[in-house]
Order: C-alpha cells, then sequence, then structure tokens
C-alpha cells in the first residue's frame, strides 16, 4: 500500500470540511434539535473522515476499499440527515448550499478514490 497519509487525501480534507461545516451549523441549533437529529448528523458526517483515516490504516487495498465504501455510505447517510433538517426548517439555503457545494465535490472524488485504490500503472 501507499505509504501515502489519510491526512494528505484530498477526499479526507474534504471530509473535514464539511464535518466542520455542519458542526458550526448543528451548533445554533435549540436543544431539542441537537440532541435529535443533531446528534444524527454529526456522527454520520464525523463517520466519513473516520472511515477514510481508517480504511487507509488497515494496511490493505481489500480493507481500504471496504472503509471507503463505508465512508460512501455515511455520506449519503448524512445527506438524508439534512434534507431532514432542510424540511423541519434547521438549515437556512445559505447553509444548504455551503454544504452541498462540499458534498458535490466530495461524492465524485470519493468514488475516484474507490476506483484507484489498488490499481498500479503498468510499467510498460
Amino acid at each position: 500500500m501507499p505509504t501515502k497519509r489519510f491526512q494528505e487525501l484530498q477526499v479526507y480534507k474534504l471530509s473535514e470540511q464539511l464535518a466542520d461545516e455542519i458542526w458550526k451549523i448543528v451548533e445554533g441549533w435549540n436543544f431539542f434539535a441537537k440532541d435529535t437529529i443533531g446528534k444524527q448528523i454529526v456522527r454520520s458526517d464525523d463517520s466519513i473522515g473516520a472511515n477514510i483515516a481508517e480504511g487507509l490504516g488497515r494496511g490493505s487495498f481489500q480493507d481500504n476499499r471496504r472503509f471507503i465504501k463505508i465512508a460512501r455510505g455515511y455520506l449519503n447517510e448524512t445527506q438524508h440527515w439534512l434534507r431532514r433538517a432542510y424540511t423541519r426548517n434547521l438549515l437556512t439555503n445559505e447553509q444548504i448550499n455551503a454544504t452541498k457545494t462540499i458534498i458535490n465535490e466530495l461524492a465524485p472524488k470519493l468514488n475516484s478514490y474507490l476506483n484507484s485504490i489498488g490499481n498500479v500503472p503498468d510499467d510498460k
């Protein structure tokens, strides 16, 4: 496996941006919203970066791919919770646009990263 550190991966950096953005948003919610949907969205969002890091740290291509697929699942869960928060009038259009911008960059890069794991160019 490559010796790249997870902190250097662009997908990891994007997951941190999304997590920080969502944390700032949830901090402003009332207790009930924080205690219910807030906890769910923060957990799912933090799990994206955690799984990227764990996958790389496992030391095998197969494990890394498995954890990236899990991270992708958590990204989808995060999008679900963002939809619920918006429906429940917890998000402004500005907050939706900020998170959507990051997600629209993160999702395809996460897929590209998944597809690149274990693919070594031919030495021809």
